[in-house]
């Protein structure tokens, strides 16, 4: 089964964004290089998840005596993109993802999968390998400052969903709420 591999080596740019409103957004994880654009499909939670434990490495690396790296303690102004995404087109949903960090090149690595049919079905055998489908993974490379950036914008883009109620932190639709904190 060959894997199709979308690979961003120091892209032109990768954002996370969504489309649809509060409550029924689709995040994407979009990059492009010249004239490729590849957008996965990704959950709020990845989202947030992958913001935070980027920020986690880039906060790490500062530590490293004389931070060699040269990691921006906060978003350089000049790769601030606040920009819509741009056309989607779904590769594929993403499952598995992965994080981690090239010191010879000083890139943070972000690899996402798309999800599996059979990853949680143990009861399907496998397809016969002359029907067996191509997968894909997205690849990006990503300098220090541009990772910042990305982390900073994924905050941004997932706090920018429906307010949670401030007595049971459920989210508050814009048709109403109903309260189970205020009903005890």
């Amino acid at each position: 089964m060959p894997t199709r591999v979308h690979e961003f080596d120091w892209p032109d740019r990768a954002v996370v964004g969504t489309i649809g409103l509060p409550g029924a957004r689709t995040f994407y994880l979009q990059v492009r290089s010249g004239t490729q654009l590849v957008s996965v499909a990704l959950e709020k939670q990845q989202s947030a998840l992958l913001a935070e434990k980027i920020d986690e490495i880039l906060d790490q690396l500062i530590t490293v005596e004389g931070n060699p790296f040269s990691v921006p303690t906060s978003t350089p102004p000049e790769l601030v993109d606040n920009d819509q995404l741009e056309t989607v087109q779904e590769h594929f949903r993403t499952g598995a993802m992965s994080l981690g960090w090239d010191p010879a090149t000083a890139q943070v690595i972000i690899e996402a999968y798309p999800i599996s049919d059979l990853e949680d079905d143990d009861d399907v055998a496998p397809p016969p390998e002359d029907e067996a489908q191509d997968t894909e993974m997205l690849l990006v490379r990503m300098p220090v400052g541009s990772a910042r950036a990305f982390a900073k914008r994924t905050r941004e883009v997932v706090g920018a969903g429906r307010p949670a109620c401030p007595l049971c932190g459920y989210p508050i639709d814009a048709d109403g709420h109903t309260c189970t904190a205020a009903e005890g």
